[in-house]
């Protein structure tokens, strides 16, 4: 059968959607991979269902451009919230991930807020593959003596994230040291990797590159991810502008509840059929 998608981005991070709450949807990680193609398929850094769902507005599935499914992805959920907005008339839509149950609410013209849940901070929330101190974990890049990068942050937001603080964000290995720690042994589920300048309190300039994706525009879960690493280490306030590739996100890591809240934009690039 022949079936709808829409394609959508988040700040450049652009994903197809697939309206499952009428028809199951279950793709192998080859037909993900072959939809994902930027050569011969749709292209884009994820797909995204929309499932049904018996306790909220509906059941959210990811999957990374290499077939893999995730449990999370922040803008991507931005994209699904503003849909499910859309659909209901409402000003707010709640979607269970295997992340857990989300909510979202307009925050403007395209524009989303997402309640992204806390984040994981222990070492088996990330998971490690050993006992660590989150906070800063014992893992350095570059010569013993002299390490390009060391002592990363690490972060769950339902998926792992791995955040190495940098004098300067355009310079940063991303590249080269991306893939390597993505496979590094300490990451057991994999990771993503963020490379972050603090420019202010509050204020940060992020480059991400994605587990199972690569070097995208923009990373929903790496903004709040990197705002938690930085906020934990004294380096910035508890919310901060977050400049990716892409375009800026705020994130707000809440006192009151410790719920890590991000919003953005959105934008709808076209409708189609999936062959």
């Amino acid at each position: 059968m022949s079936r709808p998608f829409l394609k959508m981005n988040g700040l450049g991070n652009d994903f197809v959607v697939v309206e499952a709450r009428s028809a199951p949807f279950a793709p192998s990680a080859e037909e993900v991979r072959a939809i994902a193609s930027r050569e011969g398929g749709i292209g884009c850094d994820q797909l995204v269902s929309i499932d049904p769902s018996a306790r909220a507005d509906a059941a959210v599935r990811f999957w990374n451009a290499d077939g893999e499914e995730v449990g999370a992805c922040g803008n991507a959920s931005r994209c699904v919230g503003w849909l499910l907005m859309e659909a209901s008339g409402k000003d707010e839509a709640t979607f269970e991930t295997q992340a857990g149950l989300l909510s979202a609410r307009r925050a403007g013209d395209r524009r989303v807020s997402v309640d992204m849940g806390p984040p994981g901070l222990d070492w088996t929330q990330i998971p490690l593959e050993e006992e660590m101190d989150t906070r800063g974990v014992e893992l350095q890049v570059g010569p013993i003596d002299a390490p390009l990068l060391h002592t990363p942050g690490c972060v769950s937001m339902g998926n792992p994230h791995v955040v190495f603080f940098v004098e300067d964000a355009e310079t940063a290995p991303v590249r080269e040291v991306g893939p390597m720690i993505e496979h590094h042994r300490l990451f057991p589920e994999g990771v993503n990797v963020g490379f972050a300048q603090i420019k202010a309190r509050d204020r940060i300039r992020l480059k991400v590159w994605e587990r199972g994706a690569g070097l995208t525009k923009a990373c929903g879960t790496g903004a709040c991810a990197a705002l938690v690493a930085a906020s934990r280490r004294g380096l910035t306030d508890r919310k901060a502008t977050l400049e990716l590739d892409g375009g800026e996100l705020v994130i707000e890591w809440r006192e009151s509840d410790g719920h890590v809240i991000m919003t953005g934009g959105l934008e709808l690039e076209f409708t189609g059929t999936l062959p």
